[in-house]
């Protein structure tokens, strides 16, 4: 009898041991998939209201808007960009605005006057980029907007007015799948303001809606709420801030299915152990009744056969539920690496489109000696001087293969290379980022200090991708040193059992050296042409996937010093 209370036992403990096991399991992958539904949520979002943020700043910069906030602007051209665009980007309003707050020129729809005082019409008149989230009430309704505002500077930086564009929440909400779990945005003042359930809009997010019962199971805060029937009785919550809007992103993920999958897997361990107790029973009692051995011996097979059978058809389930899952991950993984690919080259894009004009002088330069040098050319033949009509024509030669050059450099620099990492000529590739940005450091007075190896210096990695880091660092060092007298940059090359690479330069250094690599963080002024903060993130990613390392300090001597570590070619073979 004893025997049996201690078997049982034992039984009960494991199979609670076996279902949390399981609970947690399935909990950290619900968490998992939360998460990432919360991120392509968040970036939904954002993504869709930035457009609206960069119809703003973009129109700012219109000449005939400027000519309008002036005094010298015609109203109805005016008046016809305003609505052309609010027509073309579905923009909910589209408003030019004095210093006063009067309407200059507006789309259909806009309203009459707004304080200067208020945002985000404040922030923008005072220079910066304001953000703002509305609730205008008419006829009954409510309309939820995000509201953004531009300032429009004169050439001398005087603000002279803003554009404002305003989009309303639904064009967001009428485009999110049907089979998303719940999702919901609250503001600064705590209220749910952008939604994928109806029932949410605008209800007090701590009054509104609170949670039955909260609490920290298996590492996840894990809630019982009340909600309806679009809403889970027992659900994971995930959070995250989203300081560029002003929101906090939080999610619903059902977790019911969690505590099912806990029980079933506490039963099966619990169904086995007790399947094999039962027979350790059966064989004791076929020893005391012989007679009965074989009928007994018949009558358990065939339960074994019976719950193995069951059990084969729960565990082909669960098979096939996580191929199902493997599919999705790598559906997602591939996803990631086309957005990551698209980043980047929206970066080099980027970076071509700064370095238009200096790219511009580049080429001018020598077609006009082209030009000069064919003319004479002409006349030398003219004079009988064909010698020196010759040396014209060297000339003419070289001027040539420097435009090519030049032209070759931009388009290896603008393909989008997604081959794999090869052995590359480091110092070639420092040499062709010196002539992409070689107008950019003439027209800032940037004195470049460097002594290439005698011998080429070959590093695992992409040539393109690995030319783009090189430019982005040395862009930015000239950035930082805008306004700074005898701006200086050091660049030198370290070969040996790690292949070193180190920029230096005498700008003002780096305010956060731990934060420099993150995304969108950028200490330029806001809502400048020179970029949103990506080149550095962008970079560390991709020298990574070189096998390297990138660090940024500040050098005791003043200044920011940048280092890159790449992997030496043929390390691989050696080991």
């Amino acid at each position: 009898m004893l025997r049996s209370i201690l078997f049982l036992l034992f039984a009960a403990l494991l199979a609670i041991a076996v279902g949390w096991t399981a609970f947690q399991d399935r909990i950290n992958r619900l968490a998992e998939q939360g998460e990432a539904d919360l991120a392509l949520a968040s970036d939904r979002v954002t993504g869709q209201l930035f457009r609206y943020r960069e119809l703003a700043v973009v129109l700012s910069r219109h000449p005939d808007l400027k000519a309008l906030l002036t005094g010298g602007g015609d109203r109805a051209l005016a008046q016809e960009v305003v609505q052309g665009m609010a027509d073309m980007t579905g923009a909910w309003d589209i408003s030019v605005v004095d210093r006063t707050g009067r309407i200059a020129a507006g789309s259909a729809g806009s309203s009459a006057a707004r304080s200067p005082h208020e945002p985000p019409l404040a922030r923008a008149l005072n220079g910066a980029l304001g953000t703002d989230n509305e609730i205008i009430a008419g006829a009954g309704t409510q309309t939820r907007v995000f509201a953004f505002a531009a300032p429009v500077q004169e050439d001398e930086g005087r603000v002279i007015g803003a554009v404002m564009t305003r989009v309303p929440v639904s064009k967001i909400e009428n485009n999110w799948p049907g089979d998303a779990p719940p999702v919901f945005f609250t503001d600064r003042a705590g209220q749910i303001f952008v939604t994928n359930r109806s029932g949410l809009i605008l209800r007090d997010r701590a009054e509104g809606m609170p949670p039955l019962q909260s609490a920290q199971i298996a590492g996840q805060e894990q809630w019982l709420i009340s909600g309806g029937r679009y809403l889970p009785f027992r659900a994971l919550h995930l959070s995250r801030d989203l300081p560029t809007v002003g929101l906090t992103a939080e999610i619903l993920v059902d977790s019911s299915g969690a505590v099912a999958s806990a029980l079933l897997w506490g039963l099966i361990a619990a169904g086995a152990l007790l399947t094999f107790g039962a027979v350790l029973y059966m064989v004791g009692q076929k020893r005391r009744v012989l007679a009965d051995r074989l009928e007994v011996e018949a009558a358990v097979n065939a339960r074994l056969e019976a719950r193995v059978s069951d059990r084969t058809r729960e565990l082909t389930s669960v098979n096939a539920d996580l191929r199902r899952e493997v599919t999705e991950r790598k559906e997602a993984e591939a996803a990631l690496k086309q957005a990551q690919d698209d980043l980047i080259q929206a970066g080099k894009l980027s970076a071509l489109g700064q370095m238009s004009a200096g790219i511009s002088h580049e080429l001018n330069q020598p077609l006009m000696a082209i030009r000069s040098f064919a003319e004479n050319g002409e006349q030398l033949f003219d004079r009988g001087k064909p010698g020196v009509a010759r040396e014209n024509l060297g000339r003419i030669s070289d001027l040539a293969r420097r435009m090519g050059r030049i032209i070759q450099n931009l388009r290896a620099f603008a393909r989008q290379e997604s081959g794999p990492i090869t052995d590359v000529d480091l110092v070639g590739v420092v040499e062709a980022a010196m002539e992409v940005t070689g107008d950019k450091l003439k027209r800032h007075g940037v004195t470049l200090v460097y002594q290439p190896p005698e011998t080429p210096v070959m590093v695992r990695g992409g040539e393109v991708r690995l030319q783009q880091v090189i430019v982005n660092l040395l862009s930015n060092a000239v950035d930082a040193m805008d306004g700074t007298s005898s701006p200086r940059i050091a660049l030198s090359i370290d070969a040996g059992e790690t292949v070193r690479l180190t920029i230096r330069d005498t700008g003002p250094g780096i305010s956060h050296p731990e934060r420099v690599f993150d995304p969108f963080y950028t200490t330029k002024q806001v809502g400048s042409a020179e970029g949103m903060g990506l080149g550095l993130s962008i970079s560390y990613g991709l020298i990574q996937s070189f096998g390297g390392a990138i660090r940024g300090a500040n050098h005791p001597d003043g200044g920011a010093v940048f280092t890159v570590d790449l992997v030496p070619a043929g390390l691989e073979a050696a080991a």
